[in-house]
């Protein structure tokens, strides 16, 4: 990468998806817990689906403000909610993504242009496209 702008760091401790994950600031510092869907106790912990859940809304809407103020759209009131899937095909594990947008007051083809606008800038969008389903929704 040419131009880097920041690098985040985080370190996973103990046992995993059971166990610890902090950066080094202790801006992010959580236990994990295996969801019991996944076989696990369950718990108050996160797990790395729920951080990359929030990690992909955040930045998508984001980038999603950022082509509005391109388009001179107003786009208050907005919302990303991501919804990240784990399974398992064969001995592999894959995830995919919905990406549910709310655009109070825009509608129609102007809302899906400034949604597949945002998918085009947004990092995360950028990392995965290939990798894994991304499926956008406009509510």
């Amino acid at each position: 990468m040419v131009n880097a702008l920041y690098t985040a760091k985080a370190t996973s401790t103990g046992a995993g998806r059971n166990g610890h994950v902090a950066s080094p600031d202790s801006v992010l510092d959580h236990d994990l817990s295996i969801p019991k869907e996944m076989g696990g106790p369950g718990g108050e912990g996160t797990n790395p689906e729920q951080l990359f859940a929030a990690g992909y809304a955040a930045c998508f809407h984001s980038a999603l403000q950022g082509v509005a103020r391109r388009e001179k759209v107003s786009v208050r009131d907005s919302s990303v909610t991501a919804e990240v899937t784990i399974g398992k095909e064969n001995e592999t594990y894959g995830l995919a993504v919905d990406l549910l947008v709310s655009l109070p007051g825009i509608e129609g083809e102007a809302a899906r242009k400034l949604v597949d606008a945002a998918h085009q800038m947004c990092p995360y969008s950028n990392a995965t496209r290939g990798n894994i389903d991304v499926n956008l929704r406009v509510a």
